[in-house]
């Protein structure tokens, strides 16, 4: 018998390693437990692990370039901004040092694997690093509670919503993404995600505004040459360094990278479906023969959805909308900082539900980052108590997260069990279940995303 302290040392060991060494050694662990042989799972896991350095690169490339440039825009616009988003980068170092870092791994599994023999979910989850936003949420509560069990009771709830969120969105990363067999059980995308369903449907009963179609593919067919993703990148690229008051070489050096960005995401998105399959495949033929009649998936990073040109798109347009949004919140002392290469995060699965329609994600994405900035404001003492509890706080006194410090689920669970409940409270509470539960039906109908549907009549904004 293992003891647990070994157990949870060799998991942080292998944790440490990173996303890219963990996800290989997963696959290739779970490729011999489905019985693909050795050679068989180590090509998988390897491939595998080469895409996501891939994916590394290109997000360590929007990080290196493109955060730079959006902090110093933040600067220029936000300047009465005081309390700095740390972004993922800075966050999950705090919630895997936390008391519930590690843990929260076997606990997530316990909760996917009951979910599984329950058949209230169909995704093997498998995208065991981002369980730190599950850790985050069961330290953020305990911290809001002084319990421990409380805590844990958070874990488990944002893992169930996250693997039940893989279910919703099927469809969507089956037919819009191209992900046959793939969930995003995903702490920041799927469960911001749920905005978007009724938007799309209000958007739909407005003369005018619902034959609005604005896409690289409408864009292409308009202007030609100039509506290629590349293109459409640099552009983007080129107003973000303006924007950030670069000079215009330095603009331009970004306006390149973010084409670069644009073209290379699609190709190690390829790389990395091409090692899944064979495994998903296998993983899907077991779990079928253990339960009759459904269509399993597996659970992985949201860095899949950036190889969608529309997501990367939209990515760069909310850079600034954000920092905007920011500086027009009434009473918001938080700066979009670390987060903002990465928004795509945020505001991917509503893309795929407005099926690339980069005009219709405008109102969901700006929905989506009003309510995350509003949140991430509320949660700056526990935040800060987080850090400073795990010797992450530096030289700040006060810090902020947009990922996971602005997500409503951890919010809610945070200020309701703690007793702190407000008009603040019961109106994100009030949205954020309407959402839900107005999304969960038109999943249950088979409505949320319906490949054969006719386009509306194209007609570019101007």
């Amino acid at each position: 018998m293992i003891p647990m302290n070994a157990f949870l040392d060799a998991i942080q060991y292998i944790v440490d390693l990173g996303a890219n060494v963990m996800l290989p050694i997963i696959i290739f662990t779970l490729g011999l437990i489905l019985r693909r042989g050795v050679g068989k799972s180590l090509q998988a896991g390897l491939t595998i692990g080469a895409g996501f350095v891939g994916i590394s690169l290109v997000i360590n490339l929007l990080n290196d370039e493109l955060g730079p440039a959006a902090g110093a825009m933040a600067e220029n616009f936000g300047g009465s901004l005081e309390i700095v988003d740390l972004g993922w980068p800075g966050t999950s170092p705090m919630a895997w040092a936390s008391t519930m870092g590690i843990i929260s791994i076997p606990i997530a599994i316990a909760v996917n694997i009951a979910m599984l023999l329950t058949r209230t979910t169909r995704v093997l989850n498998v995208d065991i690093w981002n369980i730190w936003h599950m850790a985050f949420t069961g330290i953020i509560v305990q911290l809001a509670t002084g319990n421990f069990w409380l805590g844990v009771l958070g874990v488990v709830v944002h893992a169930a919503l996250a693997y039940k969120f893989g279910d919703m969105y099927g469809a969507v990363t089956d037919d819009y993404f191209g992900l046959e067999g793939v969930a995003i059980p995903h702490g920041t995308s799927a469960v911001m995600g749920v905005f978007a369903a009724p938007i799309d449907d209000l958007i739909e009963r407005i003369p005018g505004l619902r034959k609005v179609t604005i896409n690289t593919e409408t864009l292409e067919e308009r202007v030609g040459f100039f509506g290629q993703p590349i293109v459409i990148g640099t552009l983007l690229g080129l107003v973000v360094g303006l924007l950030a008051g670069y000079p215009i070489g330095d603009s331009l050096q970004l306006a390149v990278e973010m084409g670069a960005v644009m073209l290379l995401m699609p190709m190690v998105v390829k790389l990395i479906m091409q090692g899944l399959m064979p495994i998903a495949d296998a993983a899907r033929d077991m779990l079928q023969k253990r339960f009759k009649n459904a269509d399993y998936k597996i659970g992985l990073d949201p860095a899949l959805l950036l190889g969608q040109p529309q997501v990367i798109s939209a990515s760069l347009i909310f850079v600034p909308l954000s920092i905007v949004i920011a500086i027009l919140m009434p009473g918001n002392r938080v700066l979009p900082f670390g987060d903002l290469a990465t928004i795509g995060f945020f505001v991917a699965i509503a893309v795929g539900i407005h099926k690339g329609n980069i005009f219709r994600t405008l109102f969901s994405g700006t929905l989506i980052m009003s309510v995350t900035i509003w949140i991430a404001n509320r949660m700056v003492p526990l935040t800060t108590e987080l850090a400073r509890v795990t010797d992450k706080l530096g030289d700040a006194s006060q810090v902020a997260s947009l990922d996971q410090g602005g997500n409503p689920i951890t919010y809610l669970l945070a200020r309701g069990l703690s007793g702190q409940v407000g008009v603040g409270l019961a109106v994100i509470a009030a949205l954020y279940v309407f959402c839900w539960v107005y999304t969960f039906v038109k999943y249950r109908r088979g409505t949320l995303y319906r490949a054969d549907e006719p386009e509306p009549e194209t007609e570019v904004a101007r």
